[in-house]
């Protein structure tokens, strides 16, 4: 529980510059290309972590679901900045669940 609740700290301290940004377009993307590229390096400390998990705990923690559901948002992220203005987009649900 601990680890969900520093992840999700750390994806909210990052996405709160995003939110400060300006209203127009340009910063709005800029903005959204930061936060993408936050997400990525996040990869090294969701490596880290998982290299000092207990591999005999009852209940483990779903690192490879943590890396899917990251990937799709930052994949959301830069299909938005890069993408012209489009309609809405059906997305895919995030798991969500990391307990095992």
């Amino acid at each position: 529980m601990r680890t969900k609740a520093l992840f999700l700290a750390a994806l909210l301290g990052v996405a709160m510059p995003a939110t400060q940004a300006l209203g127009d377009a340009d910063g709005e993307r800029e903005a959204l290309a930061r936060l993408a590229h936050e997400i990525e390096a996040l990869a090294p400390l969701v490596a880290q972590a998982e290299a000092q998990a207990n591999p005999d705990a009852r209940i483990r923690f779903r690192y490879d679901w943590l890396r899917r559901d990251l990937e799709r948002v930052r994949a959301g992220i830069r299909e938005h900045v890069d993408a012209p203005r489009a309609e809405p987009r059906k997305v895919e649900p995030l798991r969500g669940d990391y307990r095992r």
